[in-house]
């Protein structure tokens, strides 16, 4: 689990790299349009591939450190036990969809690829968005899979 954390915050570290990139492309391009009139081409369209990515790439660190919405109202009354099963099946159910959208992206990757499609001003090629979005996912997936068969490590006791 502890390979899987590190390559999470990594993915986490990449993702804000990006953000910061985009961030300050955007300012340089608003500053120009207002400014002398210059303008960054299609920074909209950078800025839309980079969200997405940006996005993938945030979901391991988010399944690793347990920080998506639970939802706790029905179960909390139940026992430490029950609460951790739940928290396992939520965690497979969490590693089954992230699977589904690591393998529907891949595909989609490569028909971006075949097809050579790019953003609608710049050209830019669609796939590279793909190659930063399916490793994180499938990171999740995993992440998410070993949550489920070995529990979260703070179950207290708790049979799961």
């Amino acid at each position: 689990m502890k390979l899987l954390e590190a390559l999470a915050k990594l993915c986490a570290i990449v993702a804000g790299v990006l953000l910061t990139a985009i961030t300050l492309m955007t300012c340089a391009s608003v500053l120009g349009r207002n400014t002398t009139g210059w303008t960054i081409v299609g920074d909209f369209e950078l800025s839309g591939s980079a969200a997405g990515a940006a996005i993938a790439l945030f979901l391991p660190w988010c399944q690793a450190r347990r920080g998506n919405i639970i939802v706790d109202f029905f179960t909390n009354g139940a026992s430490a036990a029950a609460q951790a099963r739940l928290d396992r099946l939520g965690a497979l159910c969490v590693a089954l969809v992230m699977g589904l959208m690591t393998w529907r992206t891949a595909i989609g990757g490569l028909n971006a690829w075949k097809s050579q499609s790019g953003s609608m001003m710049l050209g830019f090629p669609e796939w590279i968005v793909y190659v930063f979005m399916v490793p994180p996912l499938a990171l999740t997936a995993a992440i998410a899979l070993a949550q489920a068969l070995r529990g979260f490590g703070d179950e207290q006791g708790a049979a799961a």
